[in-house]
């Protein structure tokens, strides 16, 4: 079961649904002007509910968490950029679209940057330490390869799963 919610919805809103996962999705803009969703985030990310960002919700989320974000000269557009997974060192071939970036030196220690862009070295994707959560930059639900990207929607999976089991095992 799937609720979409707009951007403009509350933590307690979302929150009331007893979401087993959230995911935060793409838009346009700005990240950093984005001040209300990003004070929203930090209570839904107090929640330790799961959450799965992708391009602006990567940046919502990275702001949530501390980061700076900052405008890329160019930005990355297409269906051809390569993003290197830096945990087992194997490039994909991703679509993006976007002319932001989370600031690398930005980064709260409670997230480490996971993918990276080829190209310019731009960070593409964080893990979060403290909360189960991470965030990619480039759309993996755009199937920039042959479903490259799709074990992150298993991941994801997998989170909801585990804290759904420590949930039930603390009770």
């Amino acid at each position: 079961e799937v609720a979409v919610l707009p951007g403009s919805a509350t933590a307690e809103e979302i929150l009331a649904h007893s979401p087993d996962g959230i995911m935060l999705t793409n838009g346009p803009g700005d990240p950093a002007e984005n001040t209300g969703i990003i004070g929203e985030l930090r209570k839904v990310c107090a929640s330790g509910t799961p959450i799965f960002g992708i391009c602006l919700g990567h940046q919502l989320l990275a702001l949530a968490r501390g980061a700076r974000t900052e405008k890329l000269k160019y930005g990355h557009r297409g269906a051809n950029q390569p993003a290197l997974d830096r945990t087992t060192g194997r490039t994909y071939v991703t679509s993006q679209n976007h002319g932001y970036a989370v600031r690398m030196d930005a980064l709260p220690r409670r997230g480490a940057v996971r993918f990276t862009n080829v190209n310019d070295g731009t960070c593409e994707g964080i893990q979060y330490r403290d909360i189960p959560a991470f965030s990619v930059q480039f759309h993996p639900e755009a199937c920039g390869g042959p479903l490259d990207t799709s074990f992150l929607f298993d991941e994801f999976i997998k989170l909801m799963e585990d804290h759904r089991h420590a949930a039930q095992s603390q009770n």
